[in-house]
């Protein structure tokens, strides 16, 4: 994110706030804190300028590292050789390796031992890897407890311009707050400047939870749908769109109450799955509301956000069509437009984005097939594993086990999700595009069967598939996108209008079953689940499927699963239906099958139309873990610190 603020007090606010009611002695002072807080903070550009560095300190998921990790549940595993990547360290029960160090070197975009909140990456793009949840949110939290002290120094504003800071602070004292807690559990709500002396103690989650909504509610009632149709907004016109706004904040108070309604959170960490179902309902009905709140803005059209349009001339190279107005793809990548942020009209919250070509090094090699340098760089690939891939059932909303179903393994690939197709690179896939030496044509089309040329565990697929869906095929040696010339471009949205859809229709779900709805919203949770449906032209939800409760849960759940697949979100989902420890969550597996059709076949015919034999799933690895895997351990040194930070159960 540019600066949009440049004040020459921005760099020195923090230091020189912490000193505001200490010593007054001249020499005790910091050199850079020479000017007083009623200057800083008394108007809109000033308090603005105070306010970037907390966004400067969002960590992008995709690009904080030399290489990328976040999908840490049954969705992805990886080749042999990256064992020491967090992925596989969740996989063996370490989850210890969240800190930095554990592993010998940083990771993970949770922590880091170099993390610096005041690394701007429009000064150095390499100052994305200084930029870490665990170690900013404190430091993000007490800048938003300092800024809303000082709101009475904001004397040279506009009713609009104090409501629009105010707002912001609020937003990210509890988002911070929010985001370690999905990993953590229930944290300290640190929600005052706090003098060095005083021990808050260590929330439920719950406890956390509420503390948390009323700063997003609070948030919500000051801030603006749009920065651009405000007063203080004209003078960033067009440049607002990662401007905290009132929907970013009713998307965050509805999932913090979906959180807090989760089975998790109600019943405590638990083997066996027995309350999988079980959510509070209290909850889950403050979450509808808040979640049917911002929909029903979006419907009505008062907002900028929308679902992109998932409408391609051909999927597999992700080619929109050319009447369509978006794109679903561009929700995470985009190429050949000067290295524009991803979002398209979904994206609702999103931090800062490092400029040029650092897609490159750091995200779109670590998808594909090394194999004979078909994909450059490290060797570090992630894979969908058989069991999500799955989860992407039939066209006509049928699940691939259900007997009643259309799938048919004799024809895996056929008639399947459409998302499917834009997401998975599948046998016969054609993977390489552009001109090849004859040596290397036969990569040209993917050979995922078993035995297949790309089924090597140490520098291709473990288990018959790749993934596109965040970086393109054609990231490879021949096509070249992730060359300078191909303006790639990646981030992962933190929050986009299909979640949106999702968790209200598990809100809906969990009190009301499929006929579920809020009080502020006209849609029931079946409809919200088949707004995603109609997007991608598919057929709706099954009425076998919707009659009983927690079977149309399952389908929430699964849908869920398929939409918002390898976005980060699968192991807290997991982590919160108490489903982490539990079959057929617990395996990763590989899709084993013998190819039919001849490799002269897959150059004129479709691969989604081949035919297969002896089609079967083979477990690679059972995950051990126990009831204290639902929460990351607590560093140690943290919890000597007093006695009221307690670490978290069984490690």
């Amino acid at each position: 994110m540019k600066k949009l603020y440049k004040n020459i007090l921005y760099y020195s606010l923090f230091a020189m706030t912490l000193g505001l009611s200490s010593c007054e002695d001249y020499l005790e002072k910091d050199p850079d804190s020479t000017v007083s807080a009623e200057e800083a903070f008394k108007n809109f550009m000033n308090f603005q300028g105070y306010m970037e560095e907390i966004y400067n300190c969002i960590p992008n998921k995709e690009e904080c590292y030399w290489t990328t990790s976040f999908n840490w549940g049954d969705d992805e595993i990886m080749n042999t050789e990256a064992d020491w990547q967090m992925c596989h360290q969740i996989d063996l029960g370490n989850f210890w390796a969240w800190q930095a160090g554990k592993l010998g070197q940083d990771g993970s975009w949770l922590d880091s031992n170099s993390a610096d909140p005041s690394a701007d990456i429009n000064i150095d793009g390499n100052n994305k890897f200084k930029h870490r949840l665990w170690p900013h949110a404190w430091y993000c939290i007490r800048k938003a407890n300092i800024g809303i002290e000082n709101l009475s120094k904001m004397t040279d504003a506009t009713q609009e311009e104090r409501e629009m800071i105010e707002g912001q602070l609020y937003f990210f004292r509890a988002w911070w707050h929010f985001e370690v807690m999905q990993y953590l559990g229930g944290m300290p709500y640190i929600d005052k400047v706090m003098d060095g002396t005083e021990k808050p103690e260590r929330l439920t989650f719950q406890e956390a939870a509420e503390k948390a909504a009323a700063d997003f509610r609070k948030a919500a009632d000051l801030l603006p749908i749009n920065w651009d149709n405000t007063a203080p907004g004209k003078n960033t016109l067009g440049k607002n769109q990662l401007r905290i706004n009132k929907i970013m904040a009713l998307g965050y108070l509805g999932k913090t109450y979906l959180w807090a309604g989760s089975p998790l959170m109600e019943h405590g960490a638990q083997t066996g799955g027995a309350n999988t179902y079980d959510y509070n309902e209290d909850y889950c009905k403050k979450a509808a509301d808040a979640l049917g709140e911002l929909l029903t803005l979006v419907e009505s059209g008062k907002t900028q956000y929308a679902l992109a349009e998932f409408n391609y001339s051909d999927v597999y190279n992700h080619k929109k069509a050319s009447g369509a107005t978006s794109c679903f793809s561009e929700i995470f990548y985009t190429t050949g437009q000067n290295w524009l942020m991803p979002g398209s009209v979904e994206a609702i919250f999103r931090g800062p984005c490092a400029p040029a070509n650092g897609s490159n090094w750091n995200a779109s090699k670590t998808w594909g097939p090394k194999v004979n340098g078909l994909v450059e760089h490290d060797n570090i690939i992630h894979q969908p594993t058989a069991n999500y891939v799955n989860l992407y059932g039939m066209s006509d909303g049928s699940r691939l086990d259900d007997p009643s179903g259309s799938f048919d393994k004799t024809h895996p690939f056929k008639n399947r999700d459409p998302r499917f197709y834009h997401d998975i690179v599948f046998d016969g896939f054609k993977y390489v595009n552009a001109a090849m030496p004859e040596d290397m044509e036969a990569f040209r089309y993917s050979q995922l069967f078993t035995g297949g040329n790309v089924r090597s565990e140490n520098n291709a697929s473990r288990t018959g598939y790749f993934t596109q869906k965040l970086s393109p095929h054609t990231c490879n040696k021949y096509d070249k996108t992730y060359d300078w010339g191909g303006n790639l471009q990646l981030y992962l949205p933190y929050m986009r209008l299909a979640d949106i859809y999702l968790m209200y229709a598990e809100a809906c779900a969990a009190f009301g079953g499929a006929s579920g709805k809020s009080t502020t919203f006209g849609k029931t949770a079946e409809d919200a689940v088949n707004v995603l449906r109609d997007r991608v032209a598919m057929d709706h939800v099954l009425s076998r499927y919707t009659a009983d409760r927690n079977t149309f849960i399952d389908e929430v759940r699964r849908e869920r699963a398929v939409e918002l697949a390898f976005e980060g979100f699968r192991f807290n989902d997991l982590q919160r239906w108490l489903l982490l420890t539990e079959a057929p969550y617990n395996v990763k597996t590989s899709q084993e099958f013998d190819r039919i059709e001849t490799n002269e076949w897959y150059e004129k015919n479709d691969p989604r139309d081949a035919q297969v034999a002896n089609w079967r799933e083979q477990v690679i690895l059972t995950r051990n873990f126990s009831s204290k895997h639902y929460w990351f351990p607590m560093k140690v040194n943290d919890t000597y610190l007093y006695e009221g930070i307690a670490q978290n159960p069984g490690w």
